[in-house]
């Protein structure tokens, strides 16, 4: 079993959160640059598309392959490997000189950037259970604050320099990131001599052997899969058209009330640490469904619409810090395992979720989307309150 140090230190925390944000922030580099990068090898825009759903696909396969293996390899070996995988894949994007090479290099990429799902359970694994909450909730805040930067950033780069500079830049700042890692992280050794077969059953069976994972998944998944997907996809389609046709810029502007949910990381994580974690659970999935409720007669109103986004961003990185927290507090020897279900788990209900949005949206536009949030958000609370024990707290 793993020696846990007394306190791990700021730096480790703050590294380990940069690593994890910029890991994750890599799937997000091409998505204001989709329309920019189909152009740039005359094809229809609606072809960049495709370049998201590669890219996809490249790491929920990398999920399931690689971070189960954090309950079995030394982690700083297998950080720096990913991340050196990691890079070549960005320089390949970099130099594509088609499309097709392009989508093979974002595959590839897709695949090894996971080191931000080896980071979130290691860094349960170091720390002491009586603050694991508060630094699960600073990888977290790490990990949004890395979507909403790479977001904001690469359109920026990309008008400077061109698209292929930001892939540039990300190799460069992963190569930082490896640097910081090989010399910063102390040697973890690995927790149990399991046969990869075997690694790969465990993350299949964990709900089966941890039954309180199956409240955690659905919880999880109906805010934040569904409710969160069904809000923000939409929240496109309503700025961009009456009355408030929003570029793109503008729409960007508005995502940053997310910022409230990765400000407040530490403290969220703070209260399962301060055995507050079932009660403060039921208060954030009933602020998810009272910003749904709220919503459905927002879309006239850009200020109630940045309130509700604030307010439900907020809910929504409490219920994602707390849920993981509780899952992390399972096991002392399969947290990676167990978070490999969990956003395996996440990425279904994404997907459920996106479909959702649109075909909702087709239906009744804003307010059915909204009403579908308010549905799913309820699900999650009477689950919640009545589905599940209350061990976890």
């Amino acid at each position: 079993m793993t020696e846990k140090p007394k306190s791990l230190s700021t730096g480790i925390i703050l590294l380990l959160a940069a690593s994890a944000g910029f890991a994750v922030g890599n799937l997000y580099w091409a998505q204001p640059l989709l329309s920019a990068i189909a152009n740039s090898f005359d094809l229809p825009a609606s072809q960049g598309g495709f370049l998201v759903s590669i890219t996809q696909m490249g790491y929920a396969l990398g999920l399931l392959l690689f971070v189960p293996l954090g309950d079995v390899v030394e982690r700083r070996k297998l950080l720096s490997l990913v991340i050196l995988a990691t890079i070549a894949a960005l320089f390949a994007c970099a130099w594509a000189p088609s499309f097709s090479m392009l989508s093979a290099a974002l595959f590839c990429m897709g695949l090894f950037t996971i080191s931000g799902q080896i980071i979130l359970p290691l860094a349960g694994d170091l720390a002491n259970p009586a603050e694991r909450g508060r630094i699960v909730g600073l990888i977290t805040s790490g990990i949004t604050s890395g979507i909403l930067f790479s977001r904001l950033v690469s359109g920026l780069i990309a008008d400077i320099w061109g698209w292929r500079s930001i892939y540039f830049l990300a190799a460069l700042i992963n190569f930082v990131m490896l640097a910081a890692i090989g010399s910063l992280l102390p040697k973890i050794p690995a927790k149990e001599n399991v046969s990869y077969p075997t690694l790969l059953l465990g993350v299949l069976t964990s709900v089966k052997r941890y039954p309180m994972m199956r409240g955690i998944l659905l919880k999880q998944g109906l805010v934040f899969g569904i409710t969160f997907n069904l809000f923000w996809t939409a929240l496109t389609f309503l700025l961009s058209g009456e009355p408030f046709f929003f570029n793109t810029t503008q729409i960007g502007l508005v995502s940053l009330a997310g910022l409230t949910g990765t400000l407040a990381g530490a403290k969220l994580g703070a209260l399962q640490d301060r055995g507050l974690g079932y009660g403060s659970l039921t208060l954030f999935i009933g602020l998810s469904t009272a910003s749904m409720a709220i919503a459905t007669v927002s879309q006239k109103s850009i200020v109630l619409i940045v309130l509700v986004a604030a307010v439900f961003s907020l809910a929504v990185q409490g219920i994602g810090i707390l849920s993981q927290t509780q899952l992390f507090a399972l096991t002392d020897t399969e947290r990676s395992r167990l978070n490999t279900a969990f956003v395996v788990s996440n990425f279904l209900f994404c997907a459920i979720g996106s479909s959702m949005a649109t075909l909702l949206w087709d239906m009744g536009k804003w307010q059915a989307v909204t009403i579908g949030g308010v549905l799913a958000s309820s699900l999650a609370l009477l689950i919640h309150r009545y589905g599940t024990k209350r061990e976890a707290t």
